[in-house]
């Protein structure tokens, strides 16, 4: 025995035919806008993986950026190493050439030196050669503190362990002597506002 619904698509065979087309065409449709989705979400990740892998600011994609910075650190290293080595020899030219600027100015003292001896050989006059040597030494002077060399002075002054160096005490002359420089046994001196070397001094006590 046929169900009520069974007699109405016997009867209206169109209408099941019409209902079956438009269950595919619905099924149809909905496929359609799974795939169109799931193409959206691709390309949607595809540009996001790009935007991730790109710098803004320039354009570049990070792995274009890392070979750029790093070339750049490959020069820059290069240029530094350069430019130690240009300076190093700099500074040896220069040193060599101011030892050479040195005994360069040196070389009238010695002449006078030399001049001197052979005064010493034939001369009788010791007053001549008294001022001769007196001559020479104030020549020497003048040239080391031409270069920055000024002595340091010592003698009546107080003790100045940065600038004085007491090799040993002996009593004091007069009362107003004690914790002075009484003698001194070696000249400092100083060169450019540096101790090159102490006064070696005695106090009173």
């Amino acid at each position: 025995m046929k169900t009520q619904d069974e007699n109405l698509n016997a009867e209206n065979p169109t209408m099941n035919v019409t209902e079956n087309e438009l269950i595919s065409d619905n099924m149809a449709e909905e496929t359609k806008d799974i795939e169109t989705n799931e193409n959206a979400t691709d390309n949607q990740q595809a540009t996001t993986e790009k935007t991730e892998n790109t710098d803004e600011a320039t354009g570049k994609t990070w792995e274009e950026k890392h070979i750029e910075l790093n070339d750049r650190y490959l020069r820059l290293v290069a240029e530094y190493d350069n430019y130690r080595r240009r300076t190093l020899k700099e500074r040896m030219e220069l040193i060599k050439t101011a030892g050479d600027d040195i005994l360069k100015s040196i070389l009238p003292v010695l002449d006078n030196f030399e001049r001197a001896l052979k005064s010493v050989e034939t001369t009788q006059d010791i007053t001549a050669v008294k001022d001769g040597i007196v001559l020479i030494y104030n020549n020497f002077k003048d040239f080391v503190s031409q270069r920055g060399v000024k002595e340091i002075e010592a003698m009546g002054k107080d003790l100045d362990t940065d600038l004085h160096e007491a090799i040993t005490t002996i009593p004091s002359p007069t009362p107003d002597m004690k914790g002075k420089i009484i003698d001194v046994i070696e000249k400092g001196y100083i060169l450019h506002e540096k101790v090159i070397r102490f006064s070696k001094v005695v106090v009173g006590q």
